[in-house]
């Protein structure tokens, strides 16, 4: 896991390794200070040396300036390599989740990727800055000032040998029990985001239906959870302090019970006993940094372990070895597929499906909810692979294709309609970024877009709010179809794309897709038969079968589910 971690240090590994270094200096510059007071004490004031008072005084001034120059400095370094740390490890992680494939995405929560390039994130960087200062500056002052006691008088050094035993026998008692309850607690923060992010983002159906309320109590039954576990931790952790107290005093108490008996047998001078208490309060400052460090590193390990895990994790879906860059035409086949969401289930959402789509057919797809519609078109753009048997794409497995030849040849307008922030005219180029703007407005007539469009305030430099909240459902499913259009595609799915607009509009955009793109297969995905009646073949699909393949009207003089579903939003019409 460190390993792994340390791989994001990259060009800050100069500043990571200078910062330990100054560190050393500041340590070693700072315990010097307590053995030159000795010599003032001893050689200068018990004597009455002036000249030996103001020569070691004078070298104590500048042992000073420079361990606060080293200070200084391993501070600057630092910070600058864990911000550099901190910052290549959410590049890294955001990049990795770019190359997830839908498999992999299922595996995590939205919550739970942002509160491990936030939260997790911020606790590795602390600890990564706390590693290369305080983690060399504790056990470097602890060792360095035990042997500066050890050397002024062995016998009295015993006592801080137990003391730091003791201590230490303690804290490790303390992480065991504390490390699985912040790998919990950090969970418990998923969840708390999750909703926060839900209700942020629905916050319009929230205040319709009156569920603030209802709201509140989720988010504070989150905050709450959250809380205990981090209690559980606090519960242990605040023995922390009282055990560092009760060390620091015994061990004073027992070294001035000791060194006056000492100094009374004329065995240690005043000196030597002022720099042993001086050296104390080092060796116990060191112990106290020691047991907090401990504290964040428990915190650290379990975000490091989340963090890594995102890092580690390989997307399902690759390139193969030798990718093929060019698709002939937007032929599909599906040759007996199977396919289940999730390893070793025993039931797959699709079944054994033998199905042919010349280039250029349109397509309709119709079913009962939860008939696998929309995982059907997914495997085409190897948004999933199959389980069994292949899909086809121009003749050739789509697993053959280099993805992001793939997926620009099959452009797909999914049931949630997204609108990034930004301008209209830039949402619809990441259909094809290099697109003109008569380019741009031509996909939008087809998409009927283009009239809202012209009639708002800036046109097509208008803002897209977050999550496009300032157009309706009609405007944004066309805003969707147009930014699919620009892609130019072999393949076009459209799966429930026009459901929020009317009846006129939606016949209105498949007329201009019948005319102006005739070599493009178009998949429709609907619930209204009014949209797919025209299609070249209809595709009947329930409980994970196609059930019947066929026109219109074949389809009503043969398919009982599409004779159904004919009848029922016949009836609906009338009324």
């Amino acid at each position: 896991m460190i390993k792994r971690l340390l791989q994001e240090v990259k060009e800050y590994k100069k500043a990571s390794i200078l910062a330990p270094l100054f560190m050393v200096g500041e340590v070693i510059m700072e315990l010097m200070l307590p053995f030159l007071m000795s010599f003032i004490i001893d050689q200068g004031v018990n004597k009455g040396d002036l000249k030996a008072v103001i020569t070691y005084g004078s070298l104590m001034l500048l042992v000073a300036f420079i361990s606060l120059i080293c200070g200084f400095l391993s501070g600057h370094f630092a910070a600058y390599a864990s911000s550099g740390f901190v910052m290549n490890l959410r590049r890294s992680m955001f990049e990795n989740i770019q190359t997830f494939s839908f498999a992999n995405i299922d595996k995590y929560s939205t919550s739970g990727l942002v509160t491990r390039m936030m939260t997790d994130a911020t606790n590795v960087q602390n600890a990564y800055q706390m590693s290369l200062r305080m983690m060399v500056r504790a056990p470097l002052m602890l060792i360095v000032a035990m042997f500066m006691t050890f050397y002024i008088n062995s016998e009295l050094a015993v006592i801080f040998l137990v003391a730091a035993i003791f201590l230490a026998f303690l804290l490790g008692f303390l992480i065991l029990k504390v490390n699985p309850i912040f790998t919990e607690g950090f969970k418990k923060y998923d969840d708390m985001n999750a909703s926060v992010q839900e209700n942020i983002s629905n916050i319009r159906v929230v205040k319709a239906y009156v569920k603030e309320e209802d709201e509140k109590e989720k988010f504070f039954n989150a905050a709450s959870a959250l809380r205990k576990t981090f209690r559980r931790a606090e519960n242990y952790l605040v023995f922390n302090s009282p055990i560092m107290q009760l060390t620091m005093y015994s061990s004073m108490l027992a070294l001035s019970w000791f060194g006056a008996k000492y100094i009374a047998y004329g065995n240690m001078t005043t000196g030597e006993l002022m720099s042993m208490f001086t050296y104390t309060i080092n060796i116990l400052m060191s112990l106290m940094m020691l047991s907090m460090i401990f504290v964040m590193l428990s915190m650290s390990v379990a975000s490091a372990k989340r963090i890594v895990e995102v890092l580690d994790e390989k997307p399902s879906i690759t390139n193969p070895e030798n990718p093929i860059t060019e698709i002939k035409n937007g032929t599909i086949e599906f040759e007996n597929v199977s396919f289940g969401y999730y390893e070793g289930e025993e039931k797959y959402v699709l079944q054994n499906i033998n199905l042919k789509i010349e280039s250029g057919e349109t397509i309709g797809i119709i079913g009962s909810t939860g008939a696998s519609k929309t995982t059907l078109t997914s495997l085409i753009p190897r948004l999933y692979d199959v389980n069994e048997g292949s899909v086809k794409v121009g003749g050739i497995d789509v697993r053959d294709y280099d993805l992001v030849t793939l997926r620009d040849a099959v452009s797909m307008v999914l049931q949630k309609n997204v609108l990034f922030s930004g301008t209209v005219i830039e949402n619809l180029r990441w259909g094809n970024e290099f697109a003109s703007l008569e380019e741009v407005q031509n996909a939008a007539r087809l998409a009927s877009a283009h009239d809202f469009i012209e009639e708002m305030p800036k046109g097509y430099d208008s803002i897209v709010e977050q999550g496009g909240t300032n157009f309706s459902g009609g405007q944004k499913q066309r805003l969707t179809i147009a930014r699919a259009l620009l892609k130019n595609p072999k393949i076009l799915i459209l799966d429930d794309s026009t459901s929020a607009v009317d009846t006129a509009t939606d016949q209105k955009i498949r007329e201009a897709l019948k005319t102006t793109r005739p070599e493009t297969t178009k998949l429709i995905i609907s619930q209204r038969i009014s949209s797919i009646q025209d299609a070249d073949r209809i595709i009947v699909m329930d409980e994970s079968h196609i059930t019947g393949i066929g026109t219109h009207e074949e389809l009503l003089a043969f398919n009982k589910l599409y004779q159904e579903v004919y009848e029922t939003q016949k009836r609906g019409d009338e009324e």
